[in-house]
């Protein structure tokens, strides 16, 4: 279903009057299983869209708590290939959005027709890729859209309007709106000014708005959901998984949900 699956889910939590919860985690970090069993629980606990981080050697966009889940998932053998595999299994079981999040070189190792193909067969929904400007996009944006797939774009606070525009103008899924310039990571504190911010994105697209970087705790997250459409977490989860389990990531998860 791809974009459609996207759009509806959107369009159902803004219908309900309910803010949508993306979270990624770091696939295979520590294992393949490990990943599978969790994306069944979010699903559950009211996730709404899955970020299936695909682990890479250089993450340039991430800080050290991903670098190091990354360097795990890396060390226990997960590849774009397998996670691909993993996602048809998910797809059997959950109904939920998978989005993939890559860096470049390993979608242009697996082949960017290939990598189309292989996401439709396996009912992946999308892709994001941040290392990957608007000038360079257009080659995987057209592989991508004949499988009717989401390419999901990252803006951020210091993009300008004219730059906002025409990114705005190719993507499709949603806007990932990055809350600060940096790297993803736990941040006591977000930026100020972030209404204005995206009231600013929302003046140049009719595209769903996910917020994400530095929102690291439930409270962060309820601050901000009224001025978008998605609460984006990443490295909170992820950390929560490394140091006290599965369970304790699940729980932290449900009090995000409760949150916005």
């Amino acid at each position: 279903m791809g974009i459609t699956r996207i759009t509806n889910t959107f369009k159902a939590n803004r219908e309900a009057g309910r803010k949508s919860l993306i979270i990624y985690i770091s696939a295979g970090d520590p294992s393949l299983e490990t990943t599978e069993s969790l994306v069944k629980q979010l699903a559950i606990c009211g996730v709404d869209i899955v970020e299936l981080g695909v682990p890479f050697s250089d993450p340039v966009a991430d800080g050290s708590v991903i670098q190091a889940a990354n360097q795990r998932a890396l060390e226990g053998g997960a590849s774009l290939a397998k996670i691909i595999q993993m996602t048809s299994a998910l797809r059997a079981e959950v109904d939920i959005p998978l989005v993939l999040m890559s860096y470049y070189n390993p979608l242009l190792q697996y082949g960017l027709d290939n990598l189309a193909v292989a996401m439709y067969n396996a009912g992946a929904d999308g892709l994001i890729v941040p290392d990957l400007p608007l000038e360079e996009s257009q080659l995987i944006r057209e592989a991508l859209r004949d499988y009717q797939l989401a390419v999901i774009p990252l803006v951020a606070p210091n993009t300008p309007v004219q730059r906002l525009s025409r990114i705005a103008a190719a993507a499709s899924g949603f806007i990932y709106c990055v809350a600060l310039t940096g790297v993803t990571g736990i941040r006591r504190d977000l930026s100020r000014g972030i209404k204005e911010y995206l009231n600013g994105v929302r003046a140049e697209t009719d595209l769903p708005i996910g917020v994400g970087f530095g929102i690291s705790t439930p409270e962060q997250a309820g601050v901000i959901a009224p001025f978008c459409d998605g609460i984006i977490m990443g490295s909170a989860v992820i950390n929560t998984l490394h140091e006290e389990g599965q369970t304790a990531a699940i729980n932290l998860v449900k009090k995000i949900r409760q949150a916005i």
